[in-house]
């Protein structure tokens, strides 16, 4: 059994997402959540809302104990890009695109005693 959480639509590069992201994945929940309480990237905020959400999910949802729970999957795909146009010379213009991210989280019971 699994349960899982998403953040969509996140105001997140998907590349620097994926450096906090890939921090994290097959750790135990309360070592990941202690792991981002310590990261300094903005993304790590974000990726802890997830990955709490997971684990509430888990333990609500599905009975499962908080104590045997375990990052199976995390995975940051990319969203859709806002753009934005930046004037440039001669009359031309720049496109800035502001990425965004889903952020998925999926927890697993480890086989335990």
């Amino acid at each position: 059994m699994e349960a899982r959480a998403q953040a969509r639509y996140t105001r997140l590069a998907p590349r620097k997402a994926r450096e906090v992201v890939n921090l994290i994945r097959y750790k135990d929940v309360d070592e990941a959540i202690s792991i981002l309480r310590y990261t300094p990237r903005r993304a790590a905020e974000t990726v802890a809302k997830v990955v709490k959400s997971a684990a509430a999910n888990a333990e609500n949802n599905l009975d499962m104990k908080r104590g045997l729970l375990y990052i199976d999957q995390a995975y940051v795909d990319e969203g859709p890009s806002l753009k934005r146009v930046q004037p440039r010379a001669r009359g031309r213009r720049f496109m800035i695109l502001k990425r965004t991210s889903h952020i998925t989280v999926v927890v697993k019971e480890r086989k335990g005693d």
